[in-house]
Parts: C-alpha cells; sequence; structure tokens
C-alpha cells in the first residue's frame, strides 16, 4: 500500500490512498527552488543532516519530506531511511529509500558524467526511476553542500545558480565505492520498471511484447515475472519453518543467487547481493 501510495504521488495526483500515511493533506511541488534561496542550509546543518543521516527540523514547507519539519522523502516519515545494501527495491513498499550516503554515491556518479546544476541531479534521478525516486531541494542541495565540503566536487557560482562538478578526491572516492553504485542504479532501474508495470495494471492494459517476448515496458519476461511471484509464494508458505529446514532453504538460495550472478562477476557478485 505504500508502494500504491508513493507512485500516486511520484504521478502528480491529489487522490487519497487508502493506509497514506499523508491522506487528507494536499501535496505540493517545488517550483523555482534554485532561483530563490540554496535551501538556507548552513556547513553545520550539511554535515549533521547529511553525513549523519539524522533528521533535521525545519525546512518543512518542502512538499513530500514526509511529516513536520524532517526529510521523510528519503526514508519514510520525517527522517533519513537506510537504503543501500541491507534492502533490495521492493524494501521501498514500507517506506525505506536512500539513506544520505546512498544519496551523495549517486550525485558524485552523475556528476561524474558532467558538471551539474541541482535541478538537474533531481531530474536525472527521477528519470533513472521513472519517476518514483526524485528526491526534495532539501536533500540534494545539503549533499551538494557536504560533498563540497569534503573536497569532492567543486561549486561554480552561474547567476543563482551553483554548476557542481567532480574533483579527482571525488573520482577517487567514487571509485572505491563502483559496486554499491552500480547497485543503487540498478535498484532505481528496477523501481522504475515496477512504476511501469504498476502503471499498466491500473490501467487494465496487457503488456505489449517485444520480438524476445519481454514487455516493451519492462523489459521483464512472462517467465521471469511468473518465476519471481512463485518464489516469493513459496518463501512465504515456508516462513514459519524449523530452523533445519530455514537453512536448507537458505543453501538453495545462495547457490541459485550464485548461479543467476555467475556472469556478473563470480564472487564478488555474489558477496555484493548477500549484503544488498
Amino acid at each position: 500500500m505504500h508502494f500504491l501510495a508513493a507512485f500516486m504521488r511520484a504521478m502528480g495526483r491529489n487522490a487519497v490512498v487508502p493506509g497514506d500515511a499523508g491522506a487528507g493533506r494536499p501535496r505540493h511541488a517545488h517550483a523555482g527552488h534554485e532561483g530563490r534561496r540554496q535551501h538556507g542550509c548552513t556547513p553545520a546543518h550539511a554535515r549533521r543532516h547529511c553525513a549523519a543521516g539524522g533528521p533535521e527540523r525545519g525546512h518543512g514547507d518542502h512538499g513530500d519530506h514526509g511529516g513536520r519539519g524532517g526529510h521523510g522523502d528519503h526514508g519514510g516519515r520525517g527522517g533519513h531511511g537506510r537504503g543501500g545494501r541491507g534492502s533490495d527495491g521492493d524494501s521501498w513498499n514500507r517506506g525505506r529509500k536512500f539513506s544520505s550516503d546512498d544519496l551523495q554515491l549517486m550525485v558524485l556518479a552523475l556528476l561524474e558524467a558532467g558538471a551539474s546544476h541541482g535541478y538537474e541531479l533531481i531530474k536525472a534521478l527521477g528519470e533513472r526511476s521513472q519517476g518514483y525516486y526524485t528526491p526534495s531541494p532539501g536533500m540534494i542541495y545539503p549533499t551538494l553542500t557536504y560533498i563540497e565540503e569534503a573536497g569532492y566536487a567543486t561549486a561554480q557560482a552561474e547567476g543563482s545558480r551553483k554548476r557542481y562538478a567532480l574533483t579527482p578526491t571525488g573520482s577517487a572516492h567514487l571509485e572505491t565505492q563502483r559496486d554499491q553504485v552500480e547497485l543503487l542504479f540498478a535498484k532505481l532501474a528496477h523501481i522504475g520498471r515496477k512504476m511501469a508495470w504498476i502503471q499498466r495494471a491500473m490501467q487494465s492494459e496487457p503488456p505489449v511484447l517485444d520480438a524476445d517476448g519481454a514487455d516493451v515496458a519492462t523489459g521483464w519476461t512472462p517467465e521471469f515475472v511468473a518465476a519471481r511471484a512463485a518464489l516469493r509464494e513459496a518463501l512465504v508458505r515456508r516462513g514459519g519453518a524449523p530452523a533445519g529446514e530455514q537453512r536448507r532453504i537458505a543453501a538453495i538460495l545462495e547457490r541459485a543467487t550464485r548461479a543467476i550472478l555467475e556472469q556478473d562477476g563470480g564472487e564478488a557478485a555474489v558477496a555484493a547481493a548477500k549484503g544488498a
């Protein structure tokens, strides 16, 4: 239900969804944030908020921050959630998205492709997830302040805006986190495909298959979708199994994971999957 509520918000609708924590409150968008002020964020605030990932009071007028004063769009109601390793794309259904560290890495990776303004980074993240994950200015600008102070990026003033560029220090840091960055962007792509699937389902449209038999909107084949559903159902049915049976299931899943990821880096990919 949380995923559906977030989907409705991402699609720009004001419909009330049962179970939505924000039901009954109008949604409002950010317009021209960059042209007004750079979030009013001090360096000390950026360090507290972005580096530690703790919720800060204030900034309560920024759209979907999720609660009064906190940055809920980053990870649920009123605070930063934990994404990255330890969660999967489906955990977003329960209100968790990305941690502040994850957002910093994704911003650095986007800057690696070219210098950008803050609003361009917001747009790029939204496009990668088909509109589901669009961090607010209240998250992007403290993040940019932090990475600038850390020496990972430089900022060049252009009128009322700043254009950020990756530094050699930022590039070196990004290289040490390459596997995590790839995982984060894979999650964005996954949730984007899931968004497309749900949108089609809500409109009761049958899938359109390409020449290879994959859904044009998601890239998923019917066999892949059915296998995922069957696995989830099997795990639900065996969720109350004795400890020995759980270990047997875990061994099966580890072997399956290894086989699935063999072509994507072998042991390193398997280790990354375990962490994720």
